[in-house]
């Protein structure tokens, strides 16, 4: 097995973080993330349109009278609807980015990328349904 030339003058460029302390590089790490969800927030309608459900829901969750499992769950799956708009977002402006002309494989991206939010979003619906029925059937 021989190794790329390419990747052996990788291996030799200092890392990105190098002489960076933990707490530093987390500052950093933090502020890219608040940028990039006040980005998301600004220029994507579905995601705060999930945000905005995420707020409503949350608190419900928390009241209602659930086992802390069902708690983890229905919250847990609202965020992965977060992260997955996020990724899905992130991904179209690349696509964007690199070329506005239409495209079938942007296209194609662009559609799998929302199929993945779709799945996000019944993945919370379920959770929310087998919650909710456990509740009611107390």
């Amino acid at each position: 097995m021989s190794i790329d030339p390419d990747e052996k003058q990788a291996d030799k460029q200092p890392s990105k973080t190098e002489g960076e302390s933990w707490l530093d590089h987390f500052s950093k790490a933090f502020g890219y993330s608040v940028a990039g969800i006040k980005a998301t927030l600004r220029l994507e309608m579905a995601f705060r349109m999930e945000v905005t459900a995420v707020i409503l829901l949350t608190p419900l969750a928390v009241l209602l009278p659930l086992g802390m499992v069902y708690k983890a769950l229905v919250i847990g799956s609202m965020l992965l609807v977060l992260v997955t708009e996020l990724m899905n977002s992130s991904m179209e402006w690349v696509v964007d980015y690199i070329s506005e002309a239409q495209h079938p494989y942007a296209k194609r991206a662009k559609d799998m990328g929302s199929a993945a939010v779709f799945f996000a979003l019944v993945n919370a619906g379920v959770m929310w349904g087998f919650a909710i029925l456990d509740w009611v059937q107390g």
